[in-house]
């Protein structure tokens, strides 16, 4: 794995753990982070020895929005460069082929609940707090708060967290559906570790096209999805892991799938 400046990495059997490291900064995210955080999931999605990943923030803070300093001085084709620069990092840890688990350790917001959003699963901290305040600074989430927010939480609560820019805590987020699960905070790398290993545990082929066939239906209608889904289910069958998986059922014991 490379060296980065804004970021910290360890691997820990198949599991990968990125960590955003501007903890003077409460970890906000300023061009050289996206740039970073690009490159290391490029890496993750070529390292055939991480099979999910755990995303978290060095100190108290998850990430704290975006770079509120640099974007002040930034015009409006600078704020839109930035924005899909955002957007396309979003877009990249969403598609990811393999699980992403956010370790939310404290504050999350702006472009740190964006971020979080684009995770497959998200554990809170009971100390975690959640925000989408860009209203309040005179700009909108951009990178994809307006999208992925009301597909979390539903629209009408999207809706009143983003015009509001209200901070909520992890009991209040997990019960909207914006968090899975709330842990202790000296337990939530614990928590996200043990569930990655849970994930590991199943078939990796299947995880990934599961992955796909749930965000796939974000964007189409019922009939569609589901044709997705019955296309996706094709590929498992011509897998070893798919004969692994049904043998141990079968023999009653663990399957042994190659991604540990």
């Amino acid at each position: 794995m490379s060296e980065y400046k804004t970021l910290l990495f360890e691997q820990s059997g198949a599991i990968g753990i990125v960590k955003v490291n501007r903890p003077d900064a409460l970890n906000a995210l300023n061009a050289e982070v996206l740039t970073e955080l690009a490159q290391i999931f490029g890496e993750i999605a070529r390292d055939d020895s991480i099979g999910a990943v755990i995303l978290t923030g060095e100190g108290r803070s998850f990430v704290a929005g975006a770079d509120i300093a640099a974007m002040r001085e930034m015009s409006a084709l600078e704020g839109r460069a930035f924005m899909q620069k955002g957007q396309a990092v979003m877009q990249q840890i969403e598609n990811l082929p393999k699980p992403v688990i956010a370790a939310v350790n404290g504050f999350a917001l702006g472009g740190g609940c964006e971020l979080a959003m684009a995770c497959d699963i998200r554990l809170a901290s009971e100390k975690a707090k959640f925000s989408q305040p860009e209203v309040g600074l005179g700009i909108i989430p951009g990178f994809g708060g307006t999208q992925r927010l009301p597909r979390l939480v539903g629209k009408g609560m999207a809706k009143y967290l983003i015009f509001s820019a209200e901070m909520i805590g992890a009991d209040e987020a997990k019960a909207i559906g914006l968090v899975e699960k709330i842990c202790a905070p000296e337990a939530l790398m614990e928590e996200a570790m043990k569930l990655a290993e849970t994930i590991l545990s199943k078939a990796p082929i299947a995880v990934a096209l599961a992955k796909a066939a749930i965000n796939n239906s974000a964007n189409v209608d019922l009939p569609s999805g589901v044709a997705f889904e019955a296309e996706a289910s094709v590929a498992p069958f011509g897998s070893e892991d798919r004969l692994e998986g049904m043998a141990a059922f079968l023999e009653k014991r663990p399957a042994e799938f190659g991604n540990k």
